[in-house]
């Protein structure tokens, strides 16, 4: 694609913001970016709202390698992956006219079900019994049989979902550049009879996880991508593995992952 300025606003359809989006637009022009009503023709994917309308933006525009996506929050705080505020605009054009900005890849998990073709989430995958009862799954590390789960369900998250559903649960925070997957436990059942790990853990993005669902009459799991949720009867098996796949945003050079995390939670 010769243009690399082609520009594409990924927004809830908003009258109170309404002004302001078309403000960023009119600055969009000015400043020589071409603006696209396609995304697939876009090499610029520029999400308004918060976190969750980050995660629509890269889900509903197929996870694209090939562009940059920014976040631009409207809540009148930054997020973790918003950088920029619709409040103070000016701020990223100053870091942009002053080479203050540092482009970041984020990984992706890669899910297939009953080998289907995969899908992608970009913070977490979550599957969940959908009726009041334990939820039987066998847990597979490389094919090796390692626990047989009793409980809620389990969360598979990436290392920038780990700040979202994953540390709800008491999972660990890590580090973005640690190409990783963490799974942990949605109320397990530990007894005499029962036992699990009954703590997170973490695979390296080598290994290869399964979940088999024990066919016991509770085998409608709710799987959950990001903040998509959808329900398929009879599923027997869930691969999960660390997707090649990695997300591209820009970020100020001030503005880590860890000072993220400070602001938010500490």
């Amino acid at each position: 694609m010769p243009d690399r300025r082609n520009l594409y606003f990924f927004h809830e359809k908003n009258t109170e913001l309404a002004e302001k989006i078309e403000y960023l637009r009119e600055l969009a022009v000015k400043h020589k970016f071409t603006l696209v009503s396609d995304s697939s023709n876009a090499n610029i994917i520029v999400s308004i709202g918060d976190d969750g309308t980050f995660l629509q933006a890269v889900r509903k525009t197929n996870f694209r390698q090939d562009c940059l996506y920014v976040g631009i929050s409207v809540t009148g705080t930054l997020n973790m992956y918003c950088d920029f505020d619709i409040s103070n605009i000016d701020e990223l054009l100053e870091a942009m006219n002053n080479e203050q900005i540092e482009v970041r890849r984020y990984p992706v998990i890669e899910v297939s079900v009953d080998n289907n073709p995969s899908f992608y989430c970009l913070n977490e995958c979550s599957i969940r019994s959908p009726i009041i009862k334990t939820f039987v799954v066998d847990v597979f590390i490389d094919d090796i049989h390692f626990e047989t789960f009793r409980g809620d369900g389990m969360i598979v998250a990436t290392p920038t979902g780990s700040t979202a559903y994953n540390k709800s649960v008491n999972g660990a925070v890590v580090d973005p550049l640690l190409p990783c997957l963490q799974i942990s436990e949605l109320a397990s059942l530990n007894n005499k009879h029962y036992r699990t790990l009954g703590s997170s853990f973490i695979l390296s993005n080598q290994r290869k996880l399964r979940l088999k669902v024990v066919q016991d009459g509770n085998d409608y799991p709710i799987i959950g991508m990001d903040n998509e949720a959808v329900s398929i009867r009879h599923v027997e098996n869930l691969d999960f593995s660390l997707s090649e796949k990695r997300i591209k945003t820009v970020k100020l050079k001030d503005n880590s992952f860890w000072e993220k995390v400070r602001r938010t939670f500490i």
